[in-house]
């Protein structure tokens, strides 16, 4: 096989797949942030301060935090369609309104049932309550996903 067996238009699609991937991973990314800072605003203390300090509620509720998260990314950048353009712009609008109800539905769910997510988090031994609240997380970033589809 030569190189001269490779279509004209073969690199140019490889560049733009490549240029493609690199876009959506960086917004991939800034949502993944933005929906971790979105838990940490919304509950009490400093989340990160707290997974560093290896409480384990904290990483818990945290770490299902991001798999929902990414539920919400993926299948924002999963739909998109169109231009590249139009592609990044629906998959960073759907994983901001994704985020916003996803993180608005647990602290709802928190509310109704009581559970005082604050002491909850700093507990130095793992508490049924964070699994109700992690297994929120992944359910709403599950339901929020398909909702985009």
């Amino acid at each position: 096989m030569t190189l001269a067996a490779i279509g004209p238009g073969f690199f140019p699609l490889i560049g733009r797949g490549i240029g493609s991937i690199l876009l959506y991973a960086v917004l991939g990314v800034l949502l993944m942030l933005v929906g971790f800072w979105a838990i940490d605003i919304t509950t009490p203390g400093k989340l990160n301060r707290m997974v560093r300090e290896g409480l384990p509620n904290s990483v818990l509720v945290t770490s299902a935090g991001l798999v929902s998260m990414a539920f919400i990314v993926v299948t924002a950048i999963w739909t998109s369609s169109g231009s590249l353009i139009e592609g990044l712009l629906s998959a960073l609008i759907f994983g901001l309104v994704g985020i916003a109800a996803q993180v608005g539905g647990v602290r709802l769910l928190e509310w109704v049932t009581g559970i005082r997510i604050g002491a909850v988090l700093r507990s130095e031994v793992l508490e049924p309550e964070a699994w109700v609240v992690a297994a929120a997380h992944v359910a709403l970033g599950l339901v929020v996903a398909v909702a985009i589809i």
